[in-house]
């Protein structure tokens, strides 16, 4: 299985991310490869950096603007440093969270539109998209009672249920948009179904 691949797991909270990554990981192996797995906003020290800003809990939190060009600014040195390197020596990057996420989350959640966050991706990777992203979709109050299940919200997870249902519109506008790069994977049922979706969704893209 030679040549570099580049993957994006995208969703809102609660969709089962860290296992999809893990099920992607168990396939490339089985195939041979050493998959890089990184994340978005992060992968980098400064991306790491302003993941805090991002997530964190700050008074009077920061506008939509701010948001949406830290997002870009770490996945500016996030492509830089890591996955630029990575696909250019042949590796397969597996990426939690990429571009989708910045046009469902602040394009749609935020109200800044889709054109105008897809813009600044066209200006930051205009010549890199993913090759295949697969999109964990659940109803909203779903992920939502999943995602309670953990650590203290972070500033994200802290947005009302009105918010994420804009994001997931968000990702849907995107599905529509790419269908032949973006597979949406129900994630609402057993985490063995899930298995089986994302494996498949693999094996018809890279598989043969």
């Amino acid at each position: 299985m030679g040549g570099s691949h580049f993957i994006t797991v995208e969703g809102i909270e609660g969709a089962g991310k860290t296992t999809a990554i893990d099920t992607i990981r168990d396939w490339v192996q089985a195939q041979g490869g050493d998959p890089l797995l990184t994340r978005e906003p992060g992968g980098t020290a400064l991306g790491e950096e302003l993941r805090d800003v991002l997530l964190g809990h700050r008074e009077g939190g920061m506008s939509a603007e701010a948001e949406v060009l830290l997002m870009f600014a770490a996945r500016a040195e996030h492509l830089d440093r890591v996955i630029r390197p990575a696909l250019a020596a042949g590796r397969w990057v597996v990426c939690d969270r990429f571009t989708d996420a910045s046009i469902a989350y602040q394009g749609m959640g935020r109200g800044l539109g889709i054109e105008r966050v897809r813009s600044l991706g066209e200006w930051v990777h205009p010549d890199l998209a993913p090759d295949l992203t697969l999109w964990l979709d659940l109803p909203v109050t779903l992920g939502l009672e999943r995602a309670a299940g953990r650590s203290r919200p972070d500033r994200f997870e802290s947005e009302q249920a009105r918010f994420f249902e804009a994001v997931r519109s968000g990702y849907a506008a995107i599905a529509e948009q790419e269908p032949a790069r973006v597979r949406r994977i129900d994630s609402s049922g057993t985490p063995a179904r899930v298995r089986d979706g994302i494996n498949a969704a693999l094996e018809a893209r890279f598989g043969g």
